[in-house]
């Protein structure tokens, strides 16, 4: 004949239920874990150095802003600083905006 004979098959049991979609969830929980380690953490660490570093600005820090300017610091404001980019010339920033503090003597005017 051309048809051939099907046979019902026993239910799984019902403990398995339980480990079947535990194991199924696994892959998803470990993909979070690497990308929390991979992506979040580290940028975690960026973003409390570069606080530290805005916090520890002094007068008289050479830095780099963000558009690419460099100066010394004149002024320190809670929320703004004024960067002195050559002699007569300054600049009123915000904090953030500062990317790197300089080695002394990175600038001459």
């Amino acid at each position: 004949m051309l048809i051939s004979t099907a046979y019902a098959q026993a239910a799984p049991a019902a403990g398995g239920d339980a480990q079947s979609s535990f194991m199924s969830l696994l892959p998803l929980v470990l993909m979070f874990v690497v990308l929390y380690f991979v992506m979040i953490r580290p940028q975690m660490k960026r973003q409390k150095e570069h606080r530290a570093m805005i916090d520890a600005l002094a007068k008289g820090d050479e830095v780099a802003t963000a558009g690419g300017l460099l100066g010394k610091v004149s002024k320190l404001g809670d929320v703004y600083i004024s960067v002195e980019l050559a002699t007569g010339v300054e600049v009123q920033l915000q904090r953030t905006a500062v990317v790197q503090v300089l080695p002394k003597g990175t600038i001459k005017n």
